[in-house]
């Protein structure tokens, strides 16, 4: 058994109270905002708070700030740290007052169970995080070529993870909940790392599940699916020229964990999935021809290749800077 001294994380039996955060950074996403809030202020159990925090966006804050000023469990606040995900998230775990930090998108609805279905695993004072499922909505339908098995391309839960309550190595980014101790002890989500704006980055919520995990070893990371989500695809997202960048940016994200945290943890869902997972979706697709499923074995060859190209260039980069 691990010591509260060897691990520096000391559990607090407090009542499970969640905080829920929500960044923004655009006013063109500003209707879904208030969809994602208004998911929030519905749920079957009421959240302790709301805390809208906009990623240096004057124009979506003033607008924020008089929308929500009715309720008093919405707090607008502003990201204290250098422009990005990162930082905004960092700025509500600072601010949160439950003991639960939990965090969900802005182009995303959580269903009315959302809190608490997760919020029951954390009776158990091992579980330091709970994790969801998000399923997508397509603009219009879902494209052909798309295979399933690359849903994480637009953040939503892919073919390949649990399907039943189990233990994971990290979680979707739009639909996750931590111990607020847990964040604390581990310093929060490391900045220079995960999206800026419309930049698609990524791998910000790996890294701190990695280190929450690496700083207790009898942490449980839970992913739940009933824990759900509905998460938004612009039309941007479907097209395949963004398909192939975010793989790109998905590698040379997976470099930069992996100068942090190291390799092994860092590629440890990797290996099973591109050995397992992405051969049976390219037997599949081949196998299914008059359902599009031979361009969607391509898409998978094409997806790999362009992530493993992501991730040399990030680690040969990262080794001339570390020079």
């Amino acid at each position: 058994m691990t010591s509260v001294e060897s691990t520096g994380y000391r559990p607090v039996r407090v009542p499970i109270t969640y905080s829920v955060v929500i960044c923004a950074y655009t006013m063109k996403r500003w209707p879904s905002l208030c969809r994602a809030v208004e998911s929030i202020r519905h749920q079957d159990a009421p959240v302790h708070e709301i805390l809208v925090v906009i990623d240096h966006c004057e124009e979506l804050e003033r607008t924020a700030a008089r929308h929500f000023e009715s309720d008093p469990r919405v707090r607008v606040l502003t990201n204290r740290y250098e422009r990005g995900l990162s930082g905004a998230r960092n700025t509500g775990i600072e601010a949160a007052g439950g003991s639960v930090v939990a965090f969900l998108d802005d182009d995303a609805c959580a269903d009315p169970s959302w809190y608490r279905v997760s919020a029951a695993h954390f009776a158990d004072p091992n579980v330091l995080g709970v994790g969801g499922h998000a399923r997508p909505s397509w603009p219009h339908t879902r494209p052909s070529w798309f295979p399933a098995e690359f849903d994480w391309v637009v953040g939503c839960s892919y073919v390949g993870q649990p399907d039943t309550v189990a233990p994971v190595r990290n979680f979707l980014g739009c639909s996750m909940a931590f111990r607020r101790e847990a964040l604390e002890a581990s310093d929060g989500f490391a900045l220079g790392i995960g999206r800026v704006g419309t930049l698609p980055t990524g791998c910000e919520e790996t890294e701190l599940c990695i280190r929450i995990a690496q700083h207790r070893s009898d942490a449980v990371l839970l992913l739940d699916p009933g824990m759900r989500v509905t998460h938004a695809v612009s039309p941007e997202r479907t097209t395949f020229r963004y398909f192939l960048s975010r793989c790109y940016h998905e590698g040379t994200s997976k470099a930069v964990i992996s100068g942090t945290v190291g390799p092994r943890d860092a590629l440890s869902s990797e290996r099973s999935y591109t050995l397992h997972t992405l051969p049976r979706a390219v037997l599949r697709g081949l196998l299914s021809p008059r359902d599009g499923g031979v361009t969607r074995a391509a898409a998978v060859c094409a997806g790999l290749a362009v992530t493993a190209v992501g991730y040399v260039r990030g680690c040969l980069t990262l080794a001339k800077v570390t020079k």
